[in-house]
């Protein structure tokens, strides 16, 4: 699973100034929608990936269900949760812990709740067929992980901090380190994806992905935390990241406000 996209050649005058300037206005034109609009042109992946149709009606919604994956609470297992233990030998890169808590608008902890991650390694390399970044695998990491949030809507993970990578958008552009979140709700056709990021990481200011949020606040929220109460002795920096569904402090996913 691999967020990096293969575009071929950067489209001619995209470049960091055509980013900032139609960042800018594509905030302005969806301020107060919560959500980026579909076709953001410096995003060069938006133009080939939004719905151009209506949605198709669907006669019987149980029956997309009947087609989904079907997942059950025995299904994860007791290390899924930490990506560093799943080799013979030690992953590369700086152990971090990711934990937060899953609420809803009202500030209750959603329990039970399937919570998924993929990421790229150390080096900034996906463990995925289509990456063909000049960046060394990771024979110990595989960039996958995935746990249920407890009573108090609690998850976390212990992985590798992940690295910045190059992706084609424009010229010289580069991602910064992030990881990709999933929830699956109660049923499959409620999964939401979205993205977290690292305080202090100079390329979120050139980041056609996370500029394409229309409020500055609601940007500041996909950025964690560094939280030394979270962090193991001798093993792991801790970083705090909550996840809000929904309200005037939903966490912002690709997909909307569901």
């Amino acid at each position: 699973m691999t967020s990096r996209q293969q575009y071929g050649a950067p489209p001619e005058g995209v470049d960091q100034q055509v980013i900032d300037t139609v960042a800018v206005d594509a905030r302005a034109a969806a301020r107060g929608a919560g959500h980026p609009p579909r076709d953001v042109p410096p995003y060069v992946g938006s133009r080939l990936r939004h719905p151009r149709r209506p949605p198709v009606p669907v006669r019987d919604p149980e029956a997309v269900e009947l087609r989904g994956p079907v997942f059950g609470a025995t299904d994860v297992g007791p290390l899924d949760h930490d990506l560093t233990a799943h080799h013979r030998g030690e992953p590369l890169g700086e152990r971090i812990t990711v934990s937060g808590r899953i609420l809803d608008r009202r500030g209750r902890p959603v329990a039970g709740q399937l919570t998924e991650i993929w990421q790229a390694n150390a080096a900034g390399r996906y463990a995925h067929q289509l990456d063909r970044h000049r960046a060394p695998l990771d024979p110990h990491f595989t960039g996958f992980g995935r746990c249920l949030t407890d009573a108090q809507g609690r998850y976390s993970f212990t992985t590798i901090r992940p690295g910045a990578y190059p992706w084609q958008n424009h010229e010289n552009a580069w991602r910064p380190a992030h990881i990709h979140f999933s929830l699956f709700g109660t049923a499959f056709t409620q999964r939401l994806i979205t993205q977290m990021y690292f305080p202090g990481d100079p390329l979120l200011d050139y980041d056609p992905i996370l500029l394409a949020v229309p409020e500055e606040g609601a940007r500041r929220r996909l950025v964690a935390a560094y939280d030394p109460e979270l962090s193991v002795p001798d093993w792991s920096l801790g970083y705090r990241w909550d996840i809000v569904l929904d309200g005037p402090s939903a966490t912002s996913f690709e997909e909307g406000e569901r």
